[in-house]
Protein backbone atom coordinates (compact mmCIF):
# COMPACT_ATOMS: atom_id res chain seq x y z
CA UNK A 1 0.00 0.00 0.00
CA UNK A 2 1.87 2.98 1.20
CA UNK A 3 5.28 3.49 -0.71
CA UNK A 4 8.53 5.16 0.13
CA UNK A 5 10.62 3.62 -1.46
CA UNK A 6 11.22 2.01 -4.79
CA UNK A 7 9.39 -1.28 -6.64
CA UNK A 8 12.23 -2.58 -8.60
CA UNK A 9 11.20 -6.16 -9.28
CA UNK A 10 7.50 -7.95 -9.31
CA UNK A 11 6.13 -9.83 -6.06
CA UNK A 12 7.43 -13.47 -5.72
CA UNK A 13 6.23 -16.06 -7.61
CA UNK A 14 2.75 -17.20 -7.47
CA UNK A 15 -0.55 -18.97 -9.01
CA UNK A 16 -2.06 -15.02 -9.93
CA UNK A 17 -5.33 -16.30 -8.99
CA UNK A 18 -6.31 -19.90 -9.07
CA UNK A 19 -9.88 -19.48 -9.37
CA UNK A 20 -10.24 -20.01 -5.93
CA UNK A 21 -13.20 -18.24 -3.77
CA UNK A 22 -12.98 -17.73 -0.26
CA UNK A 23 -15.51 -15.99 2.37
CA UNK A 24 -14.80 -13.44 4.66
CA UNK A 25 -14.65 -15.72 7.26
CA UNK A 26 -11.53 -17.33 5.46
CA UNK A 27 -9.94 -13.85 4.44
CA UNK A 28 -10.41 -12.75 8.02
CA UNK A 29 -8.24 -16.03 9.60
CA UNK A 30 -5.38 -14.88 7.60
CA UNK A 31 -4.29 -11.57 9.87
CA UNK A 32 -1.23 -12.80 11.66
CA UNK A 33 2.19 -11.65 11.39
CA UNK A 34 3.17 -15.00 9.50
CA UNK A 35 0.32 -15.28 7.93
CA UNK A 36 -1.85 -12.35 6.08
CA UNK A 37 -4.37 -12.12 3.36
CA UNK A 38 -6.06 -8.94 2.05
CA UNK A 39 -8.27 -8.44 -0.50
CA UNK A 40 -8.48 -5.16 -3.25
CA UNK A 41 -11.32 -5.00 -5.80
CA UNK A 42 -12.65 -8.57 -4.65
CA UNK A 43 -9.62 -10.20 -5.37
CA UNK A 44 -7.86 -12.07 -2.67
CA UNK A 45 -4.21 -11.63 -2.14
CA UNK A 46 -1.61 -13.21 -0.21
CA UNK A 47 0.81 -11.22 1.20
CA UNK A 48 2.98 -12.92 3.80
CA UNK A 49 6.30 -12.86 1.87
CA UNK A 50 5.64 -9.51 -0.04
CA UNK A 51 4.91 -7.96 3.35
CA UNK A 52 8.83 -7.53 4.45
CA UNK A 53 10.12 -6.07 0.69
CA UNK A 54 6.94 -3.42 0.46
CA UNK A 55 8.33 -0.31 -0.18
CA UNK A 56 6.31 1.21 2.80
CA UNK A 57 7.33 -0.96 5.20
CA UNK A 58 5.63 -4.18 6.13
CA UNK A 59 3.57 -2.49 8.99
CA UNK A 60 1.44 -0.68 6.65
CA UNK A 61 0.27 -3.65 4.68
CA UNK A 62 0.35 -5.70 7.84
CA UNK A 63 -2.47 -3.51 9.40
CA UNK A 64 -4.85 -4.19 6.56
CA UNK A 65 -4.49 -8.16 7.13
CA UNK A 66 -7.48 -10.14 7.08
CA UNK A 67 -9.27 -6.87 5.65
CA UNK A 68 -10.73 -5.21 2.73
CA UNK A 69 -7.75 -3.04 1.61
CA UNK A 70 -9.12 -1.25 -1.52
CA UNK A 71 -9.78 2.36 -0.59
CA UNK A 72 -6.61 2.89 1.00
CA UNK A 73 -4.41 0.91 -1.88
CA UNK A 74 -6.24 3.80 -4.12
CA UNK A 75 -5.48 6.38 -1.91
CA UNK A 76 -1.63 5.77 -1.39
CA UNK A 77 -1.01 4.19 -5.22
CA UNK A 78 -1.05 7.21 -7.66
CA UNK A 79 -0.51 4.51 -10.36
CA UNK A 80 -2.52 1.83 -9.73
CA UNK A 81 -1.86 0.03 -12.88
CA UNK A 82 2.01 -0.13 -12.11
CA UNK A 83 0.93 -1.18 -8.75
CA UNK A 84 -0.98 -4.04 -9.71
CA UNK A 85 2.18 -5.77 -11.41
CA UNK A 86 3.29 -6.39 -8.16
CA UNK A 87 -0.22 -7.83 -7.04
CA UNK A 88 -0.84 -9.69 -9.80
CA UNK A 89 1.49 -12.86 -8.44
CA UNK A 90 0.38 -12.58 -5.20
CA UNK A 91 -3.56 -13.44 -6.63
CA UNK A 92 -4.53 -16.76 -5.00
CA UNK A 93 -8.77 -16.19 -5.65
CA UNK A 94 -11.72 -14.00 -5.57
CA UNK A 95 -13.96 -13.60 -3.00
CA UNK A 96 -17.29 -15.40 -3.54
CA UNK A 97 -19.96 -13.99 -5.30
CA UNK A 98 -22.39 -14.57 -2.60
CA UNK A 99 -20.09 -12.15 -0.39
CA UNK A 100 -20.91 -8.41 0.06
CA UNK A 101 -17.70 -6.00 -1.54
CA UNK A 102 -16.69 -5.04 2.63
CA UNK A 103 -15.66 -6.35 5.41
CA UNK A 104 -17.29 -6.09 8.83
CA UNK A 105 -20.62 -4.79 7.90
CA UNK A 106 -18.94 -1.28 6.38
CA UNK A 107 -21.74 0.93 4.36
CA UNK A 108 -21.53 -0.03 1.01
CA UNK A 109 -23.63 3.41 0.58
CA UNK A 110 -20.79 5.44 1.76
CA UNK A 111 -18.04 3.93 0.23
CA UNK A 112 -19.75 3.65 -3.53
CA UNK A 113 -20.34 7.75 -2.89
CA UNK A 114 -16.39 8.08 -1.93
CA UNK A 115 -15.68 6.32 -5.12
CA UNK A 116 -17.23 8.19 -6.74
CA UNK A 117 -16.21 11.33 -5.44
CA UNK A 118 -12.62 10.30 -6.19
CA UNK A 119 -13.72 9.61 -9.71
CA UNK A 120 -14.58 13.44 -9.91
CA UNK A 121 -11.82 14.34 -8.31
CA UNK A 122 -9.73 12.61 -11.05
CA UNK A 123 -11.81 13.63 -13.76
CA UNK A 124 -11.79 17.51 -12.90
CA UNK A 125 -7.91 17.45 -12.87
CA UNK A 126 -7.33 17.92 -8.87
CA UNK A 127 -4.35 15.66 -8.96
CA UNK A 128 -2.80 17.40 -11.21
CA UNK A 129 0.14 19.20 -9.98
CA UNK A 130 1.31 22.73 -10.72
CA UNK A 131 5.05 22.67 -11.01
CA UNK A 132 5.46 26.02 -10.68
CA UNK A 133 4.27 26.30 -6.98
CA UNK A 134 6.83 23.76 -5.76
CA UNK A 135 9.70 25.75 -7.43
CA UNK A 136 8.40 28.61 -5.32
CA UNK A 137 7.69 26.85 -2.47
CA UNK A 138 11.32 25.18 -2.46
CA UNK A 139 12.54 29.03 -3.99
CA UNK A 140 11.20 30.22 -0.38
CA UNK A 141 12.96 27.54 1.66
CA UNK A 142 16.33 27.90 0.18
CA UNK A 143 15.83 31.92 0.19
CA UNK A 144 15.59 31.88 4.23
CA UNK A 145 18.50 29.67 4.68
CA UNK A 146 20.02 32.41 2.80
CA UNK A 147 18.40 35.06 4.79
CA UNK A 148 18.88 33.55 8.09
CA UNK A 149 22.86 33.54 7.73
CA UNK A 150 23.42 36.39 6.12
CA UNK A 151 21.97 38.35 9.05
CA UNK A 152 24.23 37.62 11.32
CA UNK A 153 27.34 37.51 8.79
CA UNK A 154 26.70 41.06 7.61
CA UNK A 155 25.48 42.90 10.86
CA UNK A 156 26.66 40.71 13.29
CA UNK A 157 26.04 38.07 16.20
CA UNK A 158 24.46 40.27 18.84
CA UNK A 159 21.58 38.57 21.43
CA UNK A 160 18.60 39.98 18.89
CA UNK A 161 20.37 39.76 15.68
CA UNK A 162 20.66 35.62 16.91
CA UNK A 163 17.17 35.46 17.55
CA UNK A 164 16.45 36.81 14.32
CA UNK A 165 18.12 34.72 12.48
CA UNK A 166 17.19 31.14 14.96
CA UNK A 167 13.35 32.37 13.67
CA UNK A 168 13.95 32.24 10.09
CA UNK A 169 15.95 28.89 10.26
CA UNK A 170 13.13 27.66 12.27
CA UNK A 171 10.33 29.07 9.58
CA UNK A 172 12.53 27.68 6.97
CA UNK A 173 12.73 24.08 8.54
CA UNK A 174 9.46 23.91 9.34
CA UNK A 175 8.86 24.34 5.82
CA UNK A 176 10.92 22.13 4.74
CA UNK A 177 9.35 19.23 6.54
CA UNK A 178 5.91 20.43 4.95
CA UNK A 179 7.45 19.97 1.25
CA UNK A 180 9.24 16.88 2.21
CA UNK A 181 5.77 15.52 3.19
CA UNK A 182 4.56 16.61 -0.11
CA UNK A 183 7.28 14.46 -1.75
CA UNK A 184 6.97 11.21 0.73
CA UNK A 185 2.82 11.18 -0.49
CA UNK A 186 4.58 11.15 -4.28
CA UNK A 187 1.74 14.00 -4.78
CA UNK A 188 4.81 16.57 -6.79
CA UNK A 189 6.32 13.93 -9.14
CA UNK A 190 4.81 11.13 -11.48
CA UNK A 191 7.64 8.68 -10.57
CA UNK A 192 8.01 7.15 -7.54
CA UNK A 193 11.82 7.98 -7.68
CA UNK A 194 11.74 10.87 -8.51
CA UNK A 195 9.89 12.10 -5.26
CA UNK A 196 11.74 9.97 -3.26
CA UNK A 197 15.25 11.65 -4.49
CA UNK A 198 13.66 15.22 -3.59
CA UNK A 199 12.13 13.80 -0.41
CA UNK A 200 15.97 12.48 0.48
CA UNK A 201 17.45 15.96 -0.46
CA UNK A 202 15.04 17.95 1.67
CA UNK A 203 14.94 15.57 4.93
CA UNK A 204 18.92 14.56 4.54
CA UNK A 205 20.67 18.06 3.30
CA UNK A 206 18.30 20.97 4.16
CA UNK A 207 16.93 19.17 7.66
CA UNK A 208 19.50 16.65 8.60
CA UNK A 209 16.88 13.90 9.22
CA UNK A 210 15.72 10.27 8.40
CA UNK A 211 14.06 9.72 5.09
CA UNK A 212 13.56 6.25 6.12
CA UNK A 213 11.95 6.97 9.76
CA UNK A 214 9.85 9.55 8.78
CA UNK A 215 8.19 7.65 6.27
CA UNK A 216 7.99 4.09 7.78
CA UNK A 217 5.96 5.63 10.76
CA UNK A 218 3.66 8.36 8.86
CA UNK A 219 2.48 6.01 6.58
CA UNK A 220 1.07 3.89 9.43
CA UNK A 221 -0.39 7.11 10.64
CA UNK A 222 -2.45 7.29 7.62
CA UNK A 223 -3.05 3.84 7.00
CA UNK A 224 -5.08 3.63 10.64
CA UNK A 225 -5.18 7.52 11.90
CA UNK A 226 -5.75 7.67 15.69
CA UNK A 227 -5.55 3.63 16.11
CA UNK A 228 -3.74 1.70 18.49
CA UNK A 229 -1.78 -0.05 17.65
CA UNK A 230 -1.43 0.87 14.73
CA UNK A 231 -1.09 4.31 14.08
CA UNK A 232 2.59 5.23 15.57
CA UNK A 233 1.65 8.94 16.80
CA UNK A 234 -0.83 8.17 19.38
CA UNK A 235 1.36 5.11 20.73
CA UNK A 236 3.60 7.98 22.94
CA UNK A 237 3.26 6.31 26.28
CA UNK A 238 6.65 7.55 26.99
CA UNK A 239 5.45 11.03 26.72
CA UNK A 240 2.18 11.33 26.93
CA UNK A 241 -1.01 9.07 27.07
CA UNK A 242 -3.87 9.91 24.68
CA UNK A 243 -7.76 9.66 24.02
CA UNK A 244 -10.22 8.49 26.50
CA UNK A 245 -9.26 4.63 26.55
CA UNK A 246 -5.36 4.97 26.39
CA UNK A 247 -5.14 6.42 29.72
CA UNK A 248 -7.10 3.82 31.60
CA UNK A 249 -5.62 0.73 29.51
CA UNK A 250 -2.07 1.39 29.93
CA UNK A 251 -1.45 2.49 33.77
CA UNK A 252 0.52 -0.34 34.64
CA UNK A 253 2.34 -1.33 30.75
CA UNK A 254 5.77 -0.97 30.85
CA UNK A 255 6.95 1.34 27.96
CA UNK A 256 9.49 0.40 25.19
CA UNK A 257 11.54 2.34 22.56
CA UNK A 258 11.64 1.24 18.87
CA UNK A 259 14.63 2.35 16.58
CA UNK A 260 15.35 2.29 12.86
CA UNK A 261 18.41 1.93 11.48
CA UNK A 262 20.16 3.43 8.14
CA UNK A 263 23.17 4.18 7.76
CA UNK A 264 23.05 5.63 4.17
CA UNK A 265 19.95 8.25 5.96
CA UNK A 266 22.70 9.08 8.26
CA UNK A 267 25.55 9.46 5.72
CA UNK A 268 23.26 12.31 3.95
CA UNK A 269 22.04 13.85 7.14
CA UNK A 270 25.35 14.62 8.06
CA UNK A 271 26.04 17.15 5.09
CA UNK A 272 23.58 19.09 6.22
CA UNK A 273 25.11 19.33 9.63
CA UNK A 274 28.63 20.12 7.66
CA UNK A 275 26.70 22.72 5.77
CA UNK A 276 25.76 24.29 8.79
CA UNK A 277 28.88 24.02 11.20
CA UNK A 278 30.72 25.62 8.07
CA UNK A 279 28.58 28.82 7.81
CA UNK A 280 28.14 29.34 11.37
CA UNK A 281 31.20 27.87 13.35
CA UNK A 282 33.57 31.28 11.94
CA UNK A 283 30.59 33.49 13.49
CA UNK A 284 29.71 31.58 17.12
CA UNK A 285 32.37 29.16 17.97
CA UNK A 286 31.84 25.40 18.65
CA UNK A 287 29.81 26.09 21.83
CA UNK A 288 28.02 28.90 20.26
CA UNK A 289 26.94 27.06 16.82
CA UNK A 290 25.24 24.16 19.19
CA UNK A 291 23.49 26.18 21.01
CA UNK A 292 22.11 27.97 18.01
CA UNK A 293 21.01 24.63 16.38
CA UNK A 294 19.21 23.34 19.38
CA UNK A 295 17.41 26.61 19.85
CA UNK A 296 16.29 26.42 16.49
CA UNK A 297 15.38 22.17 16.76
CA UNK A 298 13.31 23.60 19.38
CA UNK A 299 11.25 26.41 18.13
CA UNK A 300 10.70 23.97 14.67
CA UNK A 301 9.71 21.42 16.85
CA UNK A 302 6.72 22.98 19.13
CA UNK A 303 5.52 24.38 15.55
CA UNK A 304 5.35 20.93 14.34
CA UNK A 305 3.89 19.00 17.31
CA UNK A 306 1.51 22.07 17.81
CA UNK A 307 0.09 22.03 13.82
CA UNK A 308 0.11 18.47 13.48
CA UNK A 309 -1.58 17.45 16.79
CA UNK A 310 -4.66 20.03 16.56
CA UNK A 311 -5.92 17.77 13.85
CA UNK A 312 -5.67 14.57 15.59
CA UNK A 313 -5.41 14.63 19.00
CA UNK A 314 -9.12 16.21 20.16
CA UNK A 315 -9.99 13.58 18.28
CA UNK A 316 -11.66 10.12 18.43
CA UNK A 317 -8.69 7.26 19.30
CA UNK A 318 -9.66 4.45 20.06
CA UNK A 319 -9.14 0.53 19.29
CA UNK A 320 -9.74 -0.56 15.42
CA UNK A 321 -13.14 -0.56 14.31
CA UNK A 322 -12.93 -1.29 10.98
CA UNK A 323 -14.81 1.37 9.40
CA UNK A 324 -14.94 2.70 5.66
CA UNK A 325 -12.07 4.83 4.62
CA UNK A 326 -14.18 7.92 4.70
CA UNK A 327 -16.15 7.36 7.93
CA UNK A 328 -12.89 6.41 9.98
CA UNK A 329 -10.84 9.68 8.07
CA UNK A 330 -13.08 12.03 9.51
CA UNK A 331 -13.30 10.25 12.95
CA UNK A 332 -9.71 10.88 13.19
CA UNK A 333 -9.12 13.75 11.94
CA UNK A 334 -10.63 17.85 11.37
CA UNK A 335 -9.69 20.54 9.43
CA UNK A 336 -8.48 24.21 10.53
CA UNK A 337 -10.46 27.36 8.69
CA UNK A 338 -8.77 28.42 5.30
CA UNK A 339 -6.82 31.95 5.10
CA UNK A 340 -3.26 32.84 3.33
CA UNK A 341 -1.16 32.43 6.58
CA UNK A 342 -3.25 29.31 7.78
CA UNK A 343 -2.20 27.34 4.72
CA UNK A 344 1.39 28.85 4.95
CA UNK A 345 2.11 28.47 8.22
CA UNK A 346 0.22 25.14 8.47
CA UNK A 347 1.73 23.56 4.93
CA UNK A 348 -2.23 23.65 4.09
CA UNK A 349 -2.11 20.47 6.76
CA UNK A 350 -4.95 23.08 7.62
CA UNK A 351 -6.70 20.47 5.07
CA UNK A 352 -6.18 17.75 7.07
CA UNK A 353 -9.33 15.90 6.03
CA UNK A 354 -9.03 16.48 2.02
CA UNK A 355 -5.17 15.70 2.89
CA UNK A 356 -6.04 11.79 4.95
CA UNK A 357 -8.65 10.88 2.20
CA UNK A 358 -6.51 11.98 -0.52
CA UNK A 359 -2.78 11.74 0.43
CA UNK A 360 -1.47 11.88 -3.28
CA UNK A 361 -3.34 14.93 -3.79
CA UNK A 362 -1.29 17.79 -4.29
CA UNK A 363 -2.08 20.06 -1.43
CA UNK A 364 -2.83 23.29 -3.64
CA UNK A 365 -6.08 21.49 -4.46
CA UNK A 366 -7.19 20.79 -1.40
CA UNK A 367 -9.43 23.81 -0.94
CA UNK A 368 -11.10 23.00 -4.50
CA UNK A 369 -11.94 19.01 -3.27
CA UNK A 370 -12.96 20.18 0.16
CA UNK A 371 -16.48 21.29 -0.68
CA UNK A 372 -17.30 17.91 -2.33
CA UNK A 373 -16.06 16.25 0.68
CA UNK A 374 -18.31 18.14 3.09
CA UNK A 375 -21.43 17.51 1.04
CA UNK A 376 -20.59 14.05 0.97
CA UNK A 377 -20.23 13.71 4.85
CA UNK A 378 -23.56 16.26 5.00
CA UNK A 379 -25.43 13.72 3.29
CA UNK A 380 -24.32 10.70 5.15
CA UNK A 381 -24.25 12.68 8.61
CA UNK A 382 -20.58 12.51 9.34
CA UNK A 383 -19.28 15.16 10.95
CA UNK A 384 -17.19 17.74 9.17
CA UNK A 385 -15.26 19.84 11.39
CA UNK A 386 -13.80 23.05 11.02
CA UNK A 387 -11.93 24.71 13.56
CA UNK A 388 -10.21 28.24 13.88
CA UNK A 389 -6.77 28.12 14.79
CA UNK A 390 -7.10 29.09 18.12
CA UNK A 391 -9.81 26.80 19.16
CA UNK A 392 -7.53 23.74 17.41
CA UNK A 393 -4.39 25.11 19.36
CA UNK A 394 -6.50 25.23 23.16
CA UNK A 395 -8.13 21.77 22.38
CA UNK A 396 -4.74 20.17 21.85
CA UNK A 397 -4.22 21.36 25.57
CA UNK A 398 -7.66 20.28 26.70
CA UNK A 399 -7.23 16.93 25.34
CA UNK A 400 -3.89 16.29 27.16
CA UNK A 401 -5.34 17.72 30.33
CA UNK A 402 -8.74 15.08 30.05
CA UNK A 403 -6.79 12.19 29.29
CA UNK A 404 -3.96 12.92 32.48
CA UNK A 405 -7.39 13.06 34.56
CA UNK A 406 -8.41 10.06 33.59
CA UNK A 407 -5.29 8.34 33.74
CA UNK A 408 -4.63 9.32 37.42
CA UNK A 409 -8.15 7.88 38.47
CA UNK A 410 -7.54 5.10 36.73
CA UNK A 411 -3.98 4.90 38.44
CA UNK A 412 -5.34 6.14 42.06
CA UNK A 413 -7.97 3.18 41.93
CA UNK A 414 -6.58 0.42 40.08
Amino acid sequence: MGGGGQLTEPGEPGTGGSGRVFTWEEVQRHSHRNDQWLVIDRKVYNVTQWAKRHPGGFRVISHYAGEDATEAFKAFHHDGKFAQKFLRPLQIGELAATEPSQDHNKNAAIVQDFHTLRAQAEDDGLFRVRPMFFCFYLGHILLLEALGWLTVWVWGTSWMLTLLCSIILATAQIQSSWLQHDFGHKSVFKTTHGNHIMQMFIMGHLKGASTNWWNHRHFQHHAKPNVFSKDPDVNMLHVFVVGAIQPVEVRNKKLRFQYIDGFQELVLAMTFYLRYFCCYLPLYGLFGTLALITFVRFLESHWFVWVTQMNHLPMDIDHEAHQDWLTMQLHATCNIEQSSFNDWFSGHLNFQIEHHLFPTMPRHNYYLVAPLVQALCEKHGIPYQVKTMRQGLADVLRSLKNSGELWLDAYLHK
